[in-house]
Order: structure tokens, then C-alpha cells, then sequence
């Protein structure tokens, strides 16, 4: 297995470029304003994805797995849940990338409605919320994650029923 990458997005970007150029000598004016709605995003989301930068460097800095399974085991309650929903959302990367640790935090005593907690509330992606602020709205927004924070409890409360929470 070869740690090669594909040149698949270098070949994207230069169809992109080249399509913007071929345009722009027919309607230059759709290409200015394409431009200028870029901008006018970048400009919007810019300090949201700042924000969301210093948060996760934060957070990977003063956050470490040994605190959280002492946070996050056998009856932790209603602290447990919250640190497992915050953590969730905040967590990125890749999925897979997270299993291990989780893998390694349960046997080190967190509790399962906790981890699928955790993996529910993945689903909640903090440098998209702009878009979808900008697209959907605040409010929708807002219930969106209250209903997934909500059933992310239930979910987790349905996983210790199933497993158990004594191994």
C-alpha cells in the first residue's frame, strides 16, 4: 500500500480555473459576480471559522483522554452527558480516527450511552453551522441541535439498556 495521493483535486482546481477563464471571455460580468458573492461569504463566515479554530486549538491543548474517563464513568450522571454532547460536537477529523480512543476509554471505565452519545452528536459540524445558518436559518438552526442533543441522550440511554452498563 503506497502512501501516494491522487492528483484528482489538482485536476479539479485546474478545470475550475479553466472553466472561470473561458467564461469570463464571453460574460465577464458573471464571473465578477460570482467573485463577488465568494467574497461577500468569505467575509461572513471568516471570524465564525477563526473562532472555531481557537476553540479546537484550545481544546486539543487542555483536554486530554485521561480526564475525560474520570469525568465520564460509572456514574457520572448528568455531567457525563454533557461533557460526552460537547465533546461530540466539538470533536473533527475523520471518524475512524476516533475509534481507537473511544475503543480505549471504554475499557478504561467511560460508559457506553456515553460513546454513542459522543458519536451522535458528530453529526453536529460546528465549522458548518454558518451555512446553514445562511441557508435555513437561525431558528431552524437552533431546534435542529436542540432535537439532536435530545436524542443523542435517548440514544445513549438505549445503548446502556441494550449492552448494559456493568460489563
Amino acid at each position: 500500500m503506497t502512501s501516494e495521493k491522487s492528483p484528482a483535486g489538482w485536476y479539479f482546481l485546474l478545470g475550475v480555473i479553466l472553466l472561470y477563464i473561458i467564461i469570463s471571455i464571453f460574460k465577464i460580468e458573471t464571473i465578477l459576480l460570482s467573485l463577488q458573492f465568494f467574497v461577500d461569504i468569505i467575509v461572513k463566515i471568516l471570524p465564525v471559522l477563526v473562532l472555531i479554530f481557537v476553540l479546537m486549538a484550545l481544546t486539543n491543548y487542555y483536554i486530554r483522554p485521561k480526564m475525560l474517563v474520570k469525568l465520564m464513568g460509572k456514574g457520572s450522571g448528568i455531567k457525563g452527558w454533557a461533557i460526552s454532547i460537547i465533546a461530540g460536537i466539538i470533536s473533527s477529523g475523520p471518524i475512524y480516527m476516533w475509534y481507537p480512543l473511544l475503543s480505549d476509554l471504554q475499557r478504561q471505565g467511560m460508559r457506553n450511552g456515553l460513546i454513542a452519545g459522543f458519536l451522535y452528536n458528530r453529526a453536529v459540524k460546528i465549522p458548518l453551522l454558518p451555512l446553514l445558518i445562511m441557508y435555513f436559518g437561525l431558528v431552524y438552526t437552533i431546534v435542529l441541535m436542540i432535537v439532536m442533543i435530545i436524542m443523542s441522550v435517548f440514544q445513549g440511554i438505549v445503548v446502556e439498556k441494550i449492552v448494559g452498563v456493568e460489563k
